[in-house]
């Protein structure tokens, strides 16, 4: 949600689109702290628990970036259970009190409040989250590391599309305690300077770059033939995780977003096929969807550079 005045004065909630879609559904920081569990391991020691992964990271992007926007979460996955008093009841007879959930995954974002540019018309705000799934995680053994994803990067707000990469994404790391999450993103975020970065210039001169309808054609056929090349051969070409169900809602996109589609016949750019890519990645699940995204950025930067001929890395194979 984005914060607006109104004419009153008064801030008021405006409605955007989810940033991931899937089988996903919204879930406030308090309805995850008072209505779902805490899974343990077999010890019965607590896991890291979500609302704790959030503010460990919420806290440092704080302390680095100032103010920010109430967190937005989506969970998946939900495991359904009863308290032992309820174990002879009938579904339909359990009261609220005698069920239990939690969720196996999570992915949640929050907005920098003070830190909005436009690129290419279209106004971007810096963005900090995390995902963390206990799929994840051996909770079948005694307290060990558990795993987590955290990244900054902008979000474009007409679309809540993010363009995510390297230079802002943890990749997994590993902890043991809200403390050591703390730190690896005071890390993260300390080293990631949006005043001095240059992220925002390159994602911005992918307007420059072109592409008619043939070469979308093209790179279409050629991301479809990918994934059928043997595993050998798609190591001497530039990594690409999107599969064919992203791919194709990438070319229904191409057919009808407003935003980012073709116009009329008129080529579309580089920064349009990102968005596509973006958008189209949004129905991944929780667990793949960052490395997705990450891979959306890359991949687009990459066909540019084929189209400019400054390709060193193999992207022209999806022009040819």
């Amino acid at each position: 949600m984005t914060q607006v005045n109104n004419n009153l004065g008064v801030e008021v909630q405006e409605p955007h689109p989810n940033f991931i879609e899937s089988n996903t559904q919204a879930l406030t920081l308090e309805e995850l702290s008072e209505k779902s569990i805490v899974p343990t391991f077999s010890d019965n020691s607590l896991t890291i628990s979500h609302q704790d992964f959030m503010m460990s990271v919420y806290d440092a992007a704080e302390k680095v970036f100032g103010e920010l926007t109430p967190i937005e979460c989506r969970v998946s996955h939900p495991i359904n259970g009863r308290v032992p008093t309820a174990l002879n009841k009938k579904a339909s007879e359990l009261t609220d009190a005698e069920k239990t959930v939690y969720y196996q995954r999570l992915a949640w974002i929050s907005h920098v409040s003070n830190l909005k540019r436009t690129i290419n018309g279209q106004e971007v705000c810096l963005t900090i989250g995390g995902v963390r799934g206990y799929n994840d995680d051996n909770l079948y053994s005694r307290p060990a590391p558990m795993r987590f994803k955290i990244f900054v990067g902008w979000q474009v707000r007409v679309c809540s599309n993010l363009m995510l990469q390297c230079s802002g994404f943890s990749g997994i790391f590993e902890c043991m305690s809200g403390a050591d999450i703390n730190k690896k993103a005071l890390d993260l975020y300390a080293s990631f300077n949006p005043e001095k970065d240059n992220n925002l210039e390159i994602l911005e001169n992918l307007q420059d770059t072109r592409i008619d309808e043939n070469q979308f054609c093209n790179i279409i056929g050629r991301m479809r033939l990918y994934q059928a090349l043997p595993v050998a051969q798609q190591h001497e070409l530039p990594q690409l995780i999107l599969g064919d169900q992203a791919v194709n809602e990438a070319v229904r996109q191409y057919v009808n977003n407003p935003n980012f589609g073709r116009r009329q016949g008129n080529d579309i750019s580089t920064w349009d096929l990102m968005q596509l890519f973006n958008e189209a990645v949004k129905s991944s699940y929780i667990d793949k969807w960052l490395e997705r995204n990450q891979n959306c950025t890359d991949f687009s930067l990459g066909i540019q550079r084929a189209l400019q001929n400054k390709d060193e890395e193999g992207y022209s194979w999806f022009l040819n």
